[in-house]
């Protein structure tokens, strides 16, 4: 098993029980405004670099007409993928800058976001490197009855087309890089995943909940295939009460504080109450500051 894949399990686990604790603690605070958030204006977005071959860059997000930004997230890497963050509804522009990139010089790319009140965005770097863009992905927040959501990202360049298949069901037939499914409705249960290109095969096992969302993400691994299992969403009820309005706020790291802790900062302070929605990302997190 390597370094890097090691590192991700562990922040995952500390992660995933850190948030375990939390959620006894906050539950009383969190009914007793459990609207705080479905009745205000606002929405959330979450921001990943999904290129293989591209290097490691910047992201920042800025609210339109604001020229200072009101998120940075450094040296973002392949696979890297941001927890959703609660941001007042309107118009953003995310722009993307080699990592270490002065901020005051102009972007490789950038794209304009309108955030609705109640809806939910993942902004991500794809394509390859000679074609890289930005791409605005709608999110699903809410399930039919009793059902989950899936879908799935290809972000594999080593094999351009590939087939995925949930338990006996195919998700997507020779699904190409760069490509997003719709969303499709299954049974909740454990069900084994696996991904099939041209030389390479990968498989896991998710957990899908009732009531619950997910992107399955296809990546590049050194010599591999790999599957990543994002928990976009729990529950229909009503969307979680987050941090101040300024941006990714409360979870926002210091520049160069440590990833683990902050990683499990960020997932305690987006737990919901038993109604609410949990929004969540299961990929390391990168740095990142808010003004």
């Amino acid at each position: 098993m390597s370094t890097s894949t090691q590192t991700r399990r562990l922040t995952r686990m500390v992660a995933a029980t850190a948030l375990a604790a939390f959620a006894v603690t906050v539950g009383q605070a969190a009914v007793a405004a459990p609207f705080a958030s479905a009745s205000g204006q606002v929405g959330w977005i979450r921001l990943a670099h999904l290129s293989p071959n591209a290097p490691a860059v910047d992201v920042y997000l800025y609210s339109f007409g604001d020229s200072s930004a009101q998120v940075i997230l450094r040296h973002v890497e392949y696979g890297d993928v941001s927890p959703f963050e609660e941001v007042a509804a309107g118009d953003y522009t995310v722009a993307m800058r080699a990592a270490g990139a002065p901020a005051s010089s102009s972007p490789i790319l950038s794209t304009a976001v309108d955030v609705l009140a109640g809806h939910a965005y993942t902004v991500a770097g794809m394509g390859p490197a000679d074609a890289l863009r930005l791409q605005v992905i709608p999110e699903r927040l809410t399930t039919p009855p009793g059902k989950a959501l899936v879908r799935v990202i290809q972000a594999s360049l080593a094999q351009d087309k590939v087939t995925v298949m949930l338990g006996q069901r195919t998700l997507a037939t020779d699904l190409k890089f760069a490509s997003v499914t719709g969303f499709v409705a299954v049974d909740p249960g454990t069900l084994s995943v696996r991904a099939v290109g041209a030389s390479e095969t990968a498989t896991a096992s998710v957990i899908l909940a009732a009531d619950s969302v997910h992107t399955l993400v296809v990546l590049d691994q050194p010599g591999s295939l790999s599957i990543d299992d994002l928990l976009d969403a729990q529950g229909s009820q009503i969307a979680p009460s987050g941090g101040p309005q300024t941006g990714f706020g409360g979870t926002a790291a210091r520049p160069g504080a440590p990833l683990v802790p902050w990683a499990v900062a960020g997932l305690a302070g987006l737990a919901a109450t038993v109604t609410g929605t949990a929004l969540l990302s299961r990929r390391r997190r990168p740095a990142m500051h808010a003004r």
